[in-house]
């Protein structure tokens, strides 16, 4: 009997009939998430979930299906689901890392260049006439070449953003949990620097670090204030990494120049006031949202659900301590 699953977003044909030649598949048709009651209802008598970011996995959704072994986010992150539920359950939890790195890192440095040199207010104004003349003070905006960019959270996607900077000839200072090797900082070209010295010294703060309770609001007013009031803040990572309403008040008081966002604490609602600022570019978290990214995600997912379906160790697995149990 083949296992039954659910795919809970719209994805391609070629990947559930992949899916399909194993499992009985039910799938969201959609371009929309399941509503949480759609969801609860759909996964009763499952054996795999094939998630997705937006998806609430908590511990009320897996009592909904007893028979679930396998959950695979489509997802780098996965502070969507309550692994620690999960790991009690016997449920194997994987994601899709590496994959998404250069197209996170892609999109953070579109917003490094597009917020400096104004290129969405601009454009507007070009659409609404205000471009009647040249002038040497009109339109004015920030180069990035030179400048130096702090990078919070130097993982894959925070290396592939410094190796772009390297192009530009930006001072690259960054900061993480672990300091890299001396030679590592030398082939990468980047000097570490304490939290507080980066966000003084920094004309671009990139943030590339997974959410928690230790990264919750890791930018909030204090870190705003240190920041130089000609500098911008770029956020590819998780939204509640930064505390948007002190974002909101910091851009409206210009104390910082200028910000880049992808992602939001409660999406995709934005913060009060968000919309209202022209000094801040506004993305609807698409980070991974290119066609071979995305198409690979999928992939890798659907290879991780099947892998775990069929009592295979997956690529990726965020609990692997189940599957020692089960072997046990």
């Amino acid at each position: 009997m083949k296992h039954k699953i659910l795919v809970s977003g719209h994805l391609t044909e070629d990947i559930l009939s992949l899916l399909a030649r194993e499992c009985d598949v039910r799938a969201n048709g959609e371009d929309r998430p399941m509503d949480r009651a759609a969801l609860l209802e759909a996964v009763a008598g499952v054996d795999g979930l094939l998630a997705m970011i937006t998806d609430g996995i908590d511990a009320e959704l897996m009592d909904r299906a007893p028979r679930l072994r396998v959950v695979s986010n489509m997802a780098v992150g996965y502070n969507n689901i309550d692994v620690a539920a999960a790991t009690a359950r016997g449920i194997v939890v994987t994601n899709t890392p590496g994959i998404l790195t250069e197209a996170t890192a892609e999109l953070a440095f579109a917003l490094i260049l597009a917020t400096a040199r104004r290129v969405v207010d601009l454009d507007r104004r070009t659409r609404a006439g205000e471009w009647t003349c040249w002038a040497p003070l009109l339109f004015l905006s920030r180069e990035v070449s030179g400048k130096t960019l702090g990078v919070v959270g130097l993982g894959r996607i925070g290396k592939a953003v410094a190796r772009r900077a390297q192009a530009f000839g930006m001072k690259v200072l960054y900061h993480s949990r672990s300091r890299l090797k001396p030679e590592e900082e030398r082939d990468l070209g980047v000097e570490y620097a304490e939290r507080d010295e980066l966000l003084r010294k920094a004309d671009f703060v990139s943030l590339h670090v997974p959410l928690s309770g230790e990264t919750r609001h890791l930018i909030g007013p204090r870190e705003l204030r240190l920041m130089k009031q000609t500098s911008y803040l770029i956020n590819t990572s998780r939204g509640a990494v930064v505390d948007e309403a002190a974002l909101v008040e910091a851009l409206r008081e210009k104390r910082i120049e200028g910000a880049g966002l992808d992602v939001y604490e409660n999406e995709p609602l934005l913060a009060p006031g968000l919309t209202a600022l022209d000094n801040v570019v506004l993305m609807p978290h698409v980070g991974s949202a290119t066609y071979e990214t995305r198409m690979e995600m999928a992939r890798m997912a659907a290879d991780h659900l099947l892998a775990g379906l069929r009592g295979q160790r997956p690529a990726h697995v965020v609990n692997p301590e189940v599957l020692s149990r089960r072997r046990g």
